[in-house]
Protein backbone atom coordinates (compact mmCIF):
# COMPACT_ATOMS: atom_id res chain seq x y z
CA UNK A 1 0.00 0.00 0.00
CA UNK A 2 1.26 3.72 -0.69
CA UNK A 3 0.67 5.30 3.10
CA UNK A 4 -1.37 8.46 3.28
CA UNK A 5 0.17 11.69 3.27
CA UNK A 6 -1.38 12.78 6.61
CA UNK A 7 0.05 9.91 8.58
CA UNK A 8 3.32 12.10 8.72
CA UNK A 9 1.24 15.15 9.68
CA UNK A 10 -0.55 16.43 12.61
CA UNK A 11 -2.11 14.14 15.12
CA UNK A 12 -4.89 15.81 14.90
CA UNK A 13 -5.58 15.55 11.33
CA UNK A 14 -9.58 15.67 10.44
CA UNK A 15 -8.82 12.32 8.83
CA UNK A 16 -6.97 11.08 11.34
CA UNK A 17 -9.46 12.14 13.76
CA UNK A 18 -12.94 11.12 11.58
CA UNK A 19 -10.40 7.13 11.48
CA UNK A 20 -9.52 6.89 15.57
CA UNK A 21 -13.02 4.21 16.32
CA UNK A 22 -11.20 2.11 14.32
CA UNK A 23 -7.83 2.88 15.30
CA UNK A 24 -8.64 1.68 18.76
CA UNK A 25 -10.23 -1.05 18.12
CA UNK A 26 -7.03 -2.44 15.93
CA UNK A 27 -4.58 -1.26 18.58
CA UNK A 28 -6.20 -2.69 21.38
CA UNK A 29 -6.70 -5.89 19.45
CA UNK A 30 -3.08 -5.74 18.20
CA UNK A 31 -1.81 -5.13 21.98
CA UNK A 32 -3.38 -7.79 23.51
CA UNK A 33 -2.33 -10.23 20.71
CA UNK A 34 1.57 -8.64 21.50
CA UNK A 35 1.13 -9.86 25.24
CA UNK A 36 0.77 -13.22 24.54
CA UNK A 37 3.36 -15.85 25.66
CA UNK A 38 5.24 -17.39 22.26
CA UNK A 39 7.35 -20.75 22.19
CA UNK A 40 10.82 -20.87 23.01
CA UNK A 41 13.27 -21.93 20.52
CA UNK A 42 16.36 -24.25 20.77
CA UNK A 43 18.45 -21.31 19.88
CA UNK A 44 18.30 -17.71 20.58
CA UNK A 45 16.04 -15.64 18.25
CA UNK A 46 17.19 -11.99 17.66
CA UNK A 47 14.61 -9.95 15.97
CA UNK A 48 14.50 -7.05 13.87
CA UNK A 49 11.46 -4.50 13.53
CA UNK A 50 9.59 -1.63 13.53
CA UNK A 51 6.62 0.25 15.91
CA UNK A 52 5.11 1.31 12.16
CA UNK A 53 3.59 -0.29 8.93
CA UNK A 54 6.33 0.26 5.78
CA UNK A 55 9.78 0.18 5.49
CA UNK A 56 12.55 1.05 7.80
CA UNK A 57 15.74 -0.44 7.01
CA UNK A 58 14.67 -3.96 8.53
CA UNK A 59 16.74 -5.82 6.12
CA UNK A 60 19.61 -4.18 5.72
CA UNK A 61 19.91 -3.93 9.66
CA UNK A 62 19.11 -7.66 9.25
CA UNK A 63 22.24 -8.18 6.79
CA UNK A 64 24.49 -6.07 9.08
CA UNK A 65 23.43 -7.88 12.24
CA UNK A 66 24.20 -11.32 10.32
CA UNK A 67 27.30 -10.12 9.12
CA UNK A 68 28.33 -9.16 12.79
CA UNK A 69 27.61 -12.67 14.29
CA UNK A 70 29.25 -14.49 11.53
CA UNK A 71 32.21 -12.45 12.30
CA UNK A 72 31.82 -13.55 15.70
CA UNK A 73 31.52 -17.25 14.89
CA UNK A 74 28.09 -17.59 14.88
CA UNK A 75 25.66 -19.08 12.57
CA UNK A 76 23.08 -17.13 12.03
CA UNK A 77 19.78 -18.53 9.94
CA UNK A 78 16.84 -15.47 8.42
CA UNK A 79 13.62 -16.30 9.92
CA UNK A 80 10.82 -14.15 7.84
CA UNK A 81 7.24 -14.39 6.77
CA UNK A 82 7.89 -13.89 3.04
CA UNK A 83 5.60 -10.96 2.91
CA UNK A 84 3.91 -10.87 -0.66
CA UNK A 85 5.14 -14.61 -1.75
CA UNK A 86 2.37 -17.41 -2.05
CA UNK A 87 4.05 -20.01 0.70
CA UNK A 88 3.02 -20.29 3.46
CA UNK A 89 6.11 -22.44 4.76
CA UNK A 90 7.99 -23.43 6.10
CA UNK A 91 10.54 -23.36 2.87
CA UNK A 92 14.05 -22.58 2.77
CA UNK A 93 14.72 -20.32 0.19
CA UNK A 94 16.51 -21.28 -3.14
CA UNK A 95 18.10 -18.92 -5.19
CA UNK A 96 17.00 -19.78 -8.92
CA UNK A 97 13.57 -21.92 -7.76
CA UNK A 98 11.68 -19.17 -5.67
CA UNK A 99 11.03 -16.41 -7.12
CA UNK A 100 9.37 -13.05 -5.63
CA UNK A 101 6.06 -14.56 -6.28
CA UNK A 102 6.82 -17.68 -3.81
CA UNK A 103 8.43 -16.38 -1.17
CA UNK A 104 8.51 -12.15 -1.42
CA UNK A 105 11.49 -9.70 -2.59
CA UNK A 106 12.77 -9.27 1.07
CA UNK A 107 13.99 -13.29 1.55
CA UNK A 108 15.52 -13.24 -1.90
CA UNK A 109 17.99 -10.50 -0.55
CA UNK A 110 18.31 -12.23 2.65
CA UNK A 111 19.07 -15.59 0.98
CA UNK A 112 21.89 -14.69 -0.89
CA UNK A 113 23.80 -13.81 2.22
CA UNK A 114 22.81 -16.60 4.45
CA UNK A 115 20.08 -19.64 4.19
CA UNK A 116 16.62 -18.29 4.68
CA UNK A 117 13.70 -19.89 5.87
CA UNK A 118 10.18 -18.13 5.03
CA UNK A 119 7.09 -19.32 7.45
CA UNK A 120 4.10 -17.88 8.30
CA UNK A 121 3.84 -20.31 11.58
CA UNK A 122 7.25 -18.64 13.03
CA UNK A 123 7.31 -21.64 15.35
CA UNK A 124 7.74 -24.00 12.78
CA UNK A 125 10.31 -21.78 10.84
CA UNK A 126 12.36 -21.50 13.82
CA UNK A 127 12.25 -25.67 13.79
CA UNK A 128 13.32 -25.69 10.02
CA UNK A 129 16.29 -23.18 11.10
CA UNK A 130 17.42 -25.06 13.93
CA UNK A 131 17.93 -27.80 11.55
CA UNK A 132 19.89 -26.25 8.92
CA UNK A 133 22.52 -25.21 11.42
CA UNK A 134 21.27 -22.08 13.20
CA UNK A 135 23.12 -21.51 16.13
CA UNK A 136 20.98 -17.84 16.02
CA UNK A 137 18.15 -17.20 14.29
CA UNK A 138 17.54 -13.47 12.93
CA UNK A 139 13.93 -12.74 12.57
CA UNK A 140 13.13 -10.10 9.82
CA UNK A 141 9.96 -8.40 11.28
CA UNK A 142 7.42 -10.36 13.31
CA UNK A 143 7.76 -7.80 16.61
CA UNK A 144 4.35 -7.57 17.10
CA UNK A 145 3.68 -11.54 16.38
CA UNK A 146 4.03 -13.27 19.82
CA UNK A 147 3.71 -16.54 18.60
CA UNK A 148 8.33 -17.19 18.77
CA UNK A 149 9.61 -15.93 21.83
CA UNK A 150 12.50 -13.24 21.41
CA UNK A 151 16.06 -13.18 23.37
CA UNK A 152 16.16 -9.96 21.86
CA UNK A 153 14.09 -7.55 20.33
CA UNK A 154 15.46 -4.35 18.69
CA UNK A 155 12.78 -1.89 16.82
CA UNK A 156 14.07 -0.19 13.56
CA UNK A 157 13.07 3.30 13.26
CA UNK A 158 13.50 5.39 10.18
CA UNK A 159 15.44 8.66 11.50
CA UNK A 160 13.61 11.05 8.81
CA UNK A 161 9.81 9.18 9.34
CA UNK A 162 9.82 8.49 13.27
CA UNK A 163 6.39 7.10 14.10
CA UNK A 164 4.60 9.46 11.44
CA UNK A 165 1.44 11.30 13.87
CA UNK A 166 1.58 8.74 16.56
CA UNK A 167 -1.26 7.18 15.44
CA UNK A 168 -2.23 3.64 15.24
CA UNK A 169 -3.49 2.15 11.53
CA UNK A 170 -5.72 3.10 9.45
CA UNK A 171 -5.40 6.83 11.53
CA UNK A 172 -1.19 6.98 11.30
CA UNK A 173 1.02 4.36 10.92
CA UNK A 174 1.57 2.37 14.46
CA UNK A 175 0.98 -1.28 14.29
CA UNK A 176 -0.30 -1.13 18.09
CA UNK A 177 0.01 1.97 20.28
CA UNK A 178 3.73 3.40 20.98
CA UNK A 179 2.98 2.51 24.61
CA UNK A 180 2.42 -0.98 24.70
CA UNK A 181 5.20 -1.56 22.13
CA UNK A 182 7.82 -0.34 23.79
CA UNK A 183 7.94 -2.98 26.96
CA UNK A 184 8.58 -5.58 24.17
CA UNK A 185 11.84 -4.07 22.64
CA UNK A 186 15.22 -3.93 23.85
CA UNK A 187 16.31 -1.26 22.18
CA UNK A 188 16.50 0.73 18.90
CA UNK A 189 18.43 0.96 15.75
CA UNK A 190 17.89 4.62 14.57
CA UNK A 191 18.41 4.71 10.68
CA UNK A 192 19.81 7.75 9.45
CA UNK A 193 19.01 11.45 11.15
CA UNK A 194 15.75 13.35 11.40
CA UNK A 195 13.70 15.44 14.03
CA UNK A 196 11.00 12.69 13.78
CA UNK A 197 13.48 9.88 14.78
CA UNK A 198 15.37 11.24 17.12
CA UNK A 199 11.96 12.18 19.05
CA UNK A 200 11.43 8.21 19.16
CA UNK A 201 15.14 7.82 19.99
CA UNK A 202 15.19 10.54 23.30
CA UNK A 203 11.61 8.13 24.33
CA UNK A 204 13.62 5.37 24.10
CA UNK A 205 16.55 6.49 26.77
CA UNK A 206 14.20 7.87 29.17
CA UNK A 207 12.57 4.26 29.60
CA UNK A 208 16.70 3.32 29.65
CA UNK A 209 16.71 1.65 26.12
CA UNK A 210 20.03 1.75 24.52
CA UNK A 211 20.14 3.70 21.27
CA UNK A 212 22.03 2.12 18.25
CA UNK A 213 22.78 4.86 15.47
CA UNK A 214 23.21 3.78 11.87
CA UNK A 215 22.93 4.87 8.26
CA UNK A 216 22.72 3.36 4.64
CA UNK A 217 25.50 3.97 2.49
CA UNK A 218 26.01 2.76 -1.26
CA UNK A 219 27.85 -0.80 -1.42
CA UNK A 220 30.32 0.68 -4.40
CA UNK A 221 29.16 3.54 -6.34
CA UNK A 222 28.12 3.73 -9.90
CA UNK A 223 25.91 6.40 -10.20
CA UNK A 224 27.92 9.08 -9.31
CA UNK A 225 28.02 12.58 -11.75
CA UNK A 226 25.93 10.10 -14.14
CA UNK A 227 22.14 10.97 -15.23
CA UNK A 228 19.21 8.83 -13.81
CA UNK A 229 15.63 7.88 -13.81
CA UNK A 230 14.64 6.30 -10.80
CA UNK A 231 11.98 4.45 -9.72
CA UNK A 232 11.15 2.32 -6.76
CA UNK A 233 8.01 0.68 -4.62
CA UNK A 234 9.53 0.32 -1.45
CA UNK A 235 8.23 1.72 2.04
CA UNK A 236 9.28 5.23 1.87
CA UNK A 237 10.97 5.61 -1.94
CA UNK A 238 12.09 9.37 -0.92
CA UNK A 239 14.91 7.87 1.06
CA UNK A 240 16.01 5.86 -1.81
CA UNK A 241 16.06 9.12 -4.17
CA UNK A 242 17.56 11.19 -1.09
CA UNK A 243 20.66 7.87 -1.42
CA UNK A 244 21.08 8.52 -4.68
CA UNK A 245 21.59 12.36 -4.70
CA UNK A 246 24.13 11.71 -1.31
CA UNK A 247 25.55 9.52 -3.79
CA UNK A 248 26.50 12.00 -6.48
CA UNK A 249 23.83 10.85 -8.91
CA UNK A 250 22.14 13.84 -11.49
CA UNK A 251 18.67 12.75 -10.38
CA UNK A 252 16.40 14.16 -13.54
CA UNK A 253 13.52 11.97 -12.30
CA UNK A 254 11.82 9.81 -10.24
CA UNK A 255 8.63 7.39 -9.88
CA UNK A 256 7.36 6.11 -6.64
CA UNK A 257 5.42 2.65 -6.32
CA UNK A 258 3.76 1.25 -3.29
CA UNK A 259 5.69 -1.36 -1.60
CA UNK A 260 6.20 -4.73 -2.50
CA UNK A 261 4.58 -3.39 -6.40
CA UNK A 262 4.67 -5.88 -8.71
CA UNK A 263 6.22 -4.49 -11.98
CA UNK A 264 4.43 -5.26 -15.18
CA UNK A 265 6.05 -4.97 -18.86
CA UNK A 266 3.85 -2.14 -19.78
CA UNK A 267 5.17 0.02 -16.63
CA UNK A 268 8.71 -0.61 -17.41
CA UNK A 269 8.50 0.12 -20.98
CA UNK A 270 7.07 3.31 -19.97
CA UNK A 271 9.40 4.19 -17.09
CA UNK A 272 12.06 3.62 -20.07
CA UNK A 273 10.39 5.81 -22.27
CA UNK A 274 10.79 8.52 -19.84
CA UNK A 275 13.92 7.88 -18.92
CA UNK A 276 15.43 8.20 -22.63
CA UNK A 277 13.02 11.20 -22.92
CA UNK A 278 15.38 12.82 -20.06
CA UNK A 279 18.56 11.06 -21.03
CA UNK A 280 18.95 8.94 -18.36
CA UNK A 281 19.67 5.81 -17.48
CA UNK A 282 16.95 3.74 -15.32
CA UNK A 283 17.76 3.01 -11.66
CA UNK A 284 15.92 1.40 -9.12
CA UNK A 285 16.65 -0.39 -5.39
CA UNK A 286 18.13 -4.02 -4.78
CA UNK A 287 14.59 -4.57 -3.14
CA UNK A 288 12.93 -3.62 -6.66
CA UNK A 289 14.93 -5.16 -8.74
CA UNK A 290 14.52 -9.09 -7.93
CA UNK A 291 10.75 -8.04 -8.87
CA UNK A 292 11.10 -7.13 -12.10
CA UNK A 293 10.41 -9.27 -15.51
CA UNK A 294 13.60 -11.17 -16.59
CA UNK A 295 14.00 -9.18 -19.59
CA UNK A 296 14.02 -6.44 -17.92
CA UNK A 297 17.09 -7.08 -15.22
CA UNK A 298 19.66 -5.88 -17.67
CA UNK A 299 18.51 -2.82 -18.56
CA UNK A 300 18.13 -1.26 -15.19
CA UNK A 301 20.96 -0.02 -12.88
CA UNK A 302 20.86 -1.36 -9.23
CA UNK A 303 22.09 0.35 -6.69
CA UNK A 304 23.38 -1.70 -3.87
CA UNK A 305 23.41 -0.63 0.03
CA UNK A 306 24.44 -1.64 2.91
CA UNK A 307 23.71 -0.38 6.73
CA UNK A 308 26.89 0.74 8.99
CA UNK A 309 26.40 0.54 12.37
CA UNK A 310 27.94 3.80 14.39
CA UNK A 311 29.26 1.98 17.33
CA UNK A 312 29.20 -1.80 16.31
CA UNK A 313 31.02 -3.11 19.90
CA UNK A 314 28.16 -1.30 22.12
CA UNK A 315 25.48 -3.30 19.84
CA UNK A 316 27.85 -6.42 20.09
CA UNK A 317 27.65 -6.23 23.88
CA UNK A 318 23.66 -6.25 24.10
CA UNK A 319 22.97 -9.28 21.28
CA UNK A 320 25.83 -11.16 23.59
CA UNK A 321 24.03 -10.80 26.96
CA UNK A 322 21.15 -11.90 25.15
CA UNK A 323 22.50 -15.11 23.76
CA UNK A 324 24.37 -15.77 27.39
CA UNK A 325 20.67 -15.21 29.12
CA UNK A 326 19.26 -17.93 26.21
CA UNK A 327 22.31 -20.31 27.54
CA UNK A 328 21.05 -19.84 30.76
CA UNK A 329 17.43 -20.36 30.45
Amino acid sequence: MRPPGFWQGAPDHWTARLLSPLAALYGSAGAKRMDRPGQRASCPVLCLGNFTLGGAGKTPAALALAAMLRDGGRTPVFLTRGYGGRLAGPVRVELGVHGAADVGDEPLLLARDAPTVVARRRPAGASLCTDLGASVIVMDDGLQNPSLAKDLALAVVDGGAGVGNGRVFPAGPLRVPLARQWPHVGGVILVGEGNAGDAVAEEAERRGLPVHQARLVPDGNGVSGRPWFAFAGIGRPEKFFATLRDAGADLRGARSFPDHHPYRPSELIRLAAEAQRLGAGLVTTEKDAVRLPPDFTGQVEVLKIKLRFMDPPALLKQISSALTWHQKD
